[in-house]
């Protein structure tokens, strides 16, 4: 349940639009800090979804530039988004630099989340270069695949965070540093030992074996799985694994790695053991042949 200690302190009232408003609340005033007002005007929605909407915004006080993050909050219980990205602090994770709830004319309460602004995505990338029918450069490929393990190694071991939703969309990266943000931890989660999880999670692409099998005790393997997915397609240009549904996802790993054995199947969950594939042997990564030997092992050591 939420806790009044766990809240932001302000609350705003508000028109129900995003963008082209200017939205004022008031930070600090904890542990002797003087409160002060910080407004921000709505310039642009950059992202929408099920979770809400994403919009860049200018801080009128300073000029920076911000992106906030407007969710619909249940008033009963705590934002796990919240509460995981006050525990990170990495510069390969997007930080958060306060919240806010806001609130409409319908009375609906939107947690409002204020993250640093970075201009494009892995996915954007990938897309420019596919579009003008080239690769992406090999230094590039490098710097943002050590980037994106930089970030997951310190998200799984400090705070333990498993992201559970990895994929080029949710991977920022600044076009002038090239410095690379891992972002949206709305299905991220700290995994328990021995506590079941829903298996249903990460955009089918990306996903591990383990979550199309059904299974509920995974652990953060499945964001390695996921970074392996977006490396490949860093240098493929598109997908790796482009299933059209959950089946056909693993009948699309499949036809590249390979039937998984029955002992992998009962690593994966137990209850699939006596379930019959057809036997299909790995594929010679017919997509990557333009690709190095040692490119092409590292791919490997991801994705099985």
């Amino acid at each position: 349940m939420a806790n009044d200690k766990e809240l932001p302190d302000s609350m705003i009232s508000g028109p129900d639009t995003v963008t082209g408003h200017i939205i004022s609340t008031t930070i600090g005033g904890k542990n002797g800090e003087p409160k002060q007002t910080v407004s921000y005007m709505a310039e642009r929605v950059v992202g929408t979804g099920s979770f809400g909407v994403v919009f860049q915004a200018k801080c009128l006080e300073t000029g920076e530039t911000v992106a906030i993050k407007k969710v619909l909050q249940d008033r009963r219980y705590k934002n796990r988004e919240l509460q995981l990205m006050r525990t990170m602090d990495h510069p390969n994770v997007v930080s958060l630099k306060h919240c806010f709830f806001s609130t409409t004319s319908n009375d609906e309460l939107f947690l409002n989340l204020v993250m640093e602004y970075v201009p494009e995505s892995i996915y954007r990338v990938i897309k420019h270069y596919s579009n003008n029918n080239q690769r992406m450069p090999l230094i590039y490929v490098k710097l943002y695949t050590y980037q994106i393990f930089r970030g997951l190694a310190y998200m799984h071991t400090v705070p333990g965070v498993c992201h559970r939703d990895l994929k080029p969309q949710n991977i920022l990266v600044d076009p002038l540093s090239h410095q690379v943000k891992i972002c949206d931890f709305g299905s991220a989660k700290v995994l328990v030992k021995g506590e079941a999880n829903i298996s249903y999670i990460c955009s089918r692409f990306y996903r591990a074996p383990e979550l199309i099998f059904g299974a509920t005790e995974y652990t953060t393997s499945i964001d390695i799985w996921s970074a392996g997915c977006v490396l490949a397609e860093l240098l493929l240009g598109q997908p790796l694994f482009p299933g059209e549904n959950a089946v056909d996802q693993l009948v699309e790993i499949i036809k590249v790695l390979g039937t998984p054995t029955r002992e992998e199947i009962r690593c994966m969950n137990p209850n699939y053991t006596d379930f019959r594939f057809p036997q299909i042997k790995a594929h010679p990564w017919h997509k990557v042949s333009l690709l190095s030997n040692s490119t092409l092992n590292v791919i490997n050591i991801f994705c099985c």
